[in-house]
């Protein structure tokens, strides 16, 4: 398996998995800034990827190749990895989750150097944009605020006082 740090997978999609193709792609939720803020223009998420030891090339090219629209592709597409198993309601993608100094201090060292600028990294533009459940990059995004309801991980579910600063 192969996951980014903010990308969770469904531990019940892992209980009796049986990889009947080459590589996975855990579908995931993704939530931006707290817990519960939902973003669903990039929802579903393609996050974790998985496959067995022996298809592995490496870890680079599991996350750079094994993409959901290679399924798109033609048979004569032979370039593109076609044999990749859809795993649905597979987990979470919480990004930026961190204090709106931590964000703007992502943003002035991440590899976009263009979102370094004052408009995407001051922390109070942070702060008003996380308040209105918006897009840092101005995209139009507008996030939902949802309850932390049965569709979370149980440990987030049973410690949500311990993780109250990233609720809303």
């Amino acid at each position: 398996m192969f996951s980014d740090p903010d990308e969770i997978p469904r531990p019940e999609k892992l209980l009796n998995l049986e990889l009947k193709k080459k590589y996975g792609i855990f579908m995931q939720n993704s939530y931006c800034y707290k817990f519960n803020i939902f973003n669903r223009y990039e929802s579903p998420w393609e996050g974790t990827r998985i496959c067995r030891k022996k298809d592995l090339k490496s870890f680079n090219w599991l996350r750079q190749k094994i993409k959901k629209k290679n399924l798109n592709y033609s048979f004569y597409r032979i370039d593109k990895e076609k044999n990749i198993c859809i795993i649905k309601d597979g987990g979470w993608h919480f990004n930026s989750l961190m204090s709106p100094k931590e964000i703007s201090i992502k943003l002035k060292t991440f590899a976009h150097t263009e979102y370094s600028l004052p408009k995407f990294s001051s922390v109070l533009n942070i702060k008003k944009r996380i308040a209105n459940l918006q897009d840092l990059f101005g995209r139009g995004h507008k996030y939902k605020k949802i309850k932390i309801d049965e569709s979370f991980p149980i440990f987030l579910r049973r410690n949500k006082r311990r993780y109250k600063k990233f609720i809303i």
